[in-house]
């Protein structure tokens, strides 16, 4: 699955997902690295790869987990940020 090239509602639906995973889960080491990596593949360029990073620290600290992160990423690429990915999805 192509996850950068989901539409924008495919994309917050999995983001709440991955959040309710990461709020859940009590094997932290091993969802920290998957979430780092699944988010560096939703959003392209250097705005995933540090989305990525801030995930996996996210959900490796202790406590942390109950950052919506993937949703938090989501309202920044689409309703907070006007972009190139919002004009080629209208």
């Amino acid at each position: 699955m192509n996850l950068e090239n989901l539409s924008k509602y495919k994309k917050l639906a999995l983001s709440i997902v991955f959040d309710a995973i990461g709020m859940l889960t009590i094997f932290d080491i091993i969802w920290a690295p998957a979430s780092g990596y699944i988010m560096s593949k939703m959003y392209k360029g250097t705005k995933g790869k540090i989305a990525g990073v801030v995930s996996f620290i996210e959900e490796i600290i202790p406590g942390f987990d109950i950052i919506p992160t993937f949703t938090i990423m989501w309202f920044l690429t689409y309703v907070f940020q006007k972009g190139e990915e919002e004009v080629l999805e209208v």
